[in-house]
C-alpha cells in the first residue's frame, strides 16, 4: 500500500513539473527550400567540419503531391540552394530517418 501511493505521488509530481517545462529553441538556424515540387529545411549541425543536414517535408504522406523525384539529387540541390556552397558528394550519407548529411566546400 506505501508503494502504490508513493508512486501515485511521483506520478502526480511529474506530471505537474511537465506544464512547467520551457519550450526549446532551436541553436541552428533552419532555411526552407524548394527543390523539384519538393520543400526542404536544411539547418547547419557542425563548425569544424561544416555539415549540413537536410530534410525532405513529406506533404503530410499526400497521395496526390507531385510525383516521386530521387531524394538524393533534391538533398544535394537544397543543401546548394540553401547555402550558396558546393556539396562535397562522396561525404554526403542518409540515416534511418530519411534526412540527409553533408559537409560543403564553399570558395
Amino acid at each position: 500500500m506505501l508503494l502504490r501511493g508513493t508512486i501515485m505521488a511521483l506520478v502526480a509530481a511529474l506530471g505537474l513539473s511537465a506544464f512547467n517545462a520551457a519550450p526549446v529553441a532551436a541553436k541552428e538556424e533552419t532555411k526552407s527550400v524548394f527543390v523539384l515540387s519538393r520543400t526542404w529545411a536544411v539547418t547547419q549541425v557542425s563548425d569544424e567540419p561544416v555539415v549540413y543536414r537536410a530534410t525532405r517535408d513529406n506533404n503530410n504522406l499526400n497521395p496526390f503531391g507531385p510525383p516521386p523525384r530521387l531524394r538524393t539529387v533534391q538533398a544535394i540541390a537544397a543543401i546548394q540552394k540553401a547555402t550558396g556552397c558546393k556539396v562535397i558528394v562522396p561525404s554526403m550519407y542518409q540515416n534511418i530517418s530519411g534526412q540527409f548529411f553533408s559537409q560543403v566546400s564553399c570558395g
